[in-house]
């Protein structure tokens, strides 16, 4: 049974190229994606057990993703958030796990990290 995905990006050649790399290593759906804030929120509020993971950019076309970690807090407790963003201080990673993310990634450098969390958490899930 594949991992579930919601995806938080306004980049569409990104969030394909991030679909593209988790198909490749982890069995995933994605269930749905947003490119801004009112999406996102709107989604997962109407979508509560429809996921697995959020990957949450920060940086979004209108708002942020900040508002998705907000509302992640109601989240069920198997499911994870992750940030994903380019503008990932030490300062913006320890708020974004005060928010109660599960983990935050640098885009830059850390997606190996994004596909080895995935691939781990579609194991402990399906095991």
């Amino acid at each position: 049974m594949p991992l579930k995905i919601f995806l938080i990006e306004d980049n569409e050649m990104l969030r394909n190229e991030l679909r593209e790399a988790l198909e490749e290593v982890v069995p995933v759906e994605v269930v749905g994606s947003a490119n801004n804030e009112r999406t996102a929120v709107h989604w997962l509020s109407s979508h509560d057990g429809g996921w697995d993971v959020a990957i949450v950019d920060l940086q979004l076309k209108q708002g942020s993703g900040i508002a998705a970690l907000e509302w992640c807090r109601t989240r069920r407790k198997d499911q994870r958030v992750v940030v994903l963003s380019n503008y990932l201080t030490e300062d913006v990673r320890t708020r974004c796990l005060a928010l109660g993310a599960d983990a935050a990634f640098d885009k830059s450098h850390d997606i190996d990290k994004l596909l080895d969390y995935c691939r781990e958490r579609h194991d402990a899930v399906r095991a």
